[in-house]
């Protein structure tokens, strides 16, 4: 089990890692070796709480696949070890963030100095605006 949080954990035989050739610097060796790691979560083996699964989703974004699959790339790294590690620091950051849940907002009423600043100036405004207008309307 991945421990992600004190209370949600995720089921490890629901990441697969693979490893595919990465872009980017490493001289000649980018391309004879694998360094990159693709992590896939399969979001219906990892066992997580349904309010959790649906706010992972949210937050995956273009990330989460057709097949309810969560893809994540590393490779910014040139070691397959330093990718790895990356790549599992960014899913369980993800899975972290969606166990948040969001705080619900509490509607408010505004006070009634707030009501009466806001309506002064109103009438300050519409005066400044008032002392523009030319003609007969305007006086």
């Amino acid at each position: 089990m991945i421990q992600v949080s004190r209370t949600v954990s995720i089921d490890e035989r629901a990441v697969e890692e693979s490893f595919i050739r990465a872009s980017g610097p490493g001289g000649q060796n980018v391309n004879k070796v694998e360094t990159a790691v693709q992590l896939r979560l399969s979001l219906d083996r990892a066992g997580l709480p349904p309010a959790v699964r649906a706010r992972l989703e949210k937050l995956a974004g273009r990330r989460l696949t057709q097949d309810g699959q969560i893809l994540i790339t590393a490779q910014q790294h040139r070691t397959q070890e330093r990718n790895r590690a990356a790549a599992m620091e960014a899913l369980v950051g993800l899975v972290r963030r969606a166990t948040v849940a969001p705080v619900k907002r509490v509607a408010t009423k505004p006070t009634y100095g707030s009501k009466l600043r806001r309506l002064e100036e109103k009438a300050r405004r519409s005066g400044i605006k008032r002392g523009r207008a030319t003609g007969r309307d305007g006086e």
